[in-house]
């Protein structure tokens, strides 16, 4: 069947109104996270285009399928950026086509950088979608529509598209960095990476990216601290930080931009893990419980992001569900299986009272259940 693809908000909403059976919605299809249904495809790939920019204000307005290049090249040439630093799913998950703006804020993606500046949906100032019954909404940003007193803002992100179809969005953007430093060590074991991690975060000098990955490029162990800032500032908080990582050993100093670029998009896009066999969790516990928790599991191999807050889980293909979320049952997080068979559900399991919760709110935004039905299902 061919997929929908309507042109204006208008046109999607008739699409919404007259359907009659399920829908998967995408944007660019780049992200197929979670069951993904076998209904009608409806992509919003053709509402695109920057609406509004205002650098000054550090704002910005984009239709829901702009792609995210596009949207990084516009605010380049102002020298801004998203700085959430979107994560781009295509290499990990063997997909083509374009990431969308829309899409980004659907699945909330958030890069190396969120552990200072926030999540994507800290930027989200505001939204429009179309509900389950073909009624065009929209909440914050430049107009408002407060419907049934909802923050559609924070309820639309990370939704994954089962509660409406976004048709633009408006977004907080920030000023690039004119200097990036990196401090790397070699060697460490999980442990002692996480605690000098742990311990950068704690100080006060503005750490952008704290990660350790098991297996660097040339498969030894690499820790990495970003800073990012003035060139006097960045080589102030570099010869600071090295006094407090010295007890772990020496931490080296890369400020190649080139160099630095793409050492923290090996990280965000979790590369180590592109055209390599098995499945791939992404686990989110306090920083002092992952290693102990990659420690349980067997034949895993992990890159530690946020300073491990965030834990990128390689598994042998076909590695149940269960046996992730037995190792973590005395460890307070989730997990979310990102490449593998979702057939027992990918989300994590939640309490009653938050699936109640969910149930309700897919039962007002969505009552005929037409949006990505089964896509957020949750292992028992």
């Amino acid at each position: 069947m061919k997929a929908l693809t309507p042109k204006t908000e208008a046109e999607l909403a008739e699409m919404v109104a007259q359907a009659n059976g399920p829908m998967r919605i995408i944007g660019g299809g780049t992200r197929p996270i979670g069951k993904q249904s076998d209904g009608t495809v409806l992509s919003t790939s053709k509402l695109s285009g920057v609406e509004l920019y205002e650098p000054g204000a550090l704002t910005l307005v984009a239709k829901a399928g702009t792609p995210v290049a596009k949207v990084e090249k516009t605010l380049a040439k102002e020298g801004q950026r998203l700085a959430f630093e979107p994560m781009d799913h295509r290499g990990l998950l063997g997909t083509k086509g374009e990431p969308t703006i829309g899409g980004v804020f659907a699945a909330n993606v958030s890069g190396p950088r969120r552990i200072q500046t926030g999540a994507a949906r800290d930027f989200l100032l505001g939204v429009r979608f179309v509900d389950g019954t073909g009624q065009v909404l929209r909440n914050g940003g430049r107009v408002m529509k407060n419907v049934t007193g909802y923050d559609l803002v924070k309820l639309m992100a990370g939704s994954y598209g089962t509660l409406g179809v976004m048709t633009e969005v408006s977004l907080k953007v920030l000023p690039k960095s004119r200097h990036t430093g990196v401090l790397l060590m070699e060697g460490l074991d999980d442990a002692d990476a996480v605690k000098a991690l742990s311990r950068t975060l704690a100080s006060p000098f503005e750490v952008t990216g704290a990660a350790h990955l098991q297996k660097g490029r040339d498969d030894a162990p690499v820790t990495m601290i970003r800073i990012e800032g003035f060139e006097n500032s960045v080589a102030y908080r570099a010869e600071a930080l090295q006094k407090i990582l010295a007890p772990f050993g020496a931490a080296t100093l890369e400020t190649d931009e080139a160099k630095t670029t793409a050492g923290w998009r090996y990280v965000r896009d979790v590369e180590p893990f592109h055209d390599t066999a098995g499945d791939v969790w992404r686990i989110s516990v306090k920083p002092s419980d992952a290693p102990g928790l990659v420690a349980q599991i067997d034949g895993a191999e992990a890159i530690y992001d946020w300073g491990g807050g965030l834990i990128w889980l390689l598994v042998p293909e076909g590695t149940k569900g269960a046996a992730i979320r037995e190792a973590m049952k005395d460890t307070p997080g989730h997990a979310t299986l990102i490449r593998g068979d979702a057939g027992a559900g990918a989300f994590q399991p939640l309490s009653p009272a938050m699936a109640a919760l969910q149930d309700g709110l897919r039962a007002r935004f969505d009552p005929k259940g037409l949006f990505n039905p089964g896509l957020m299902d949750r292992a028992a």
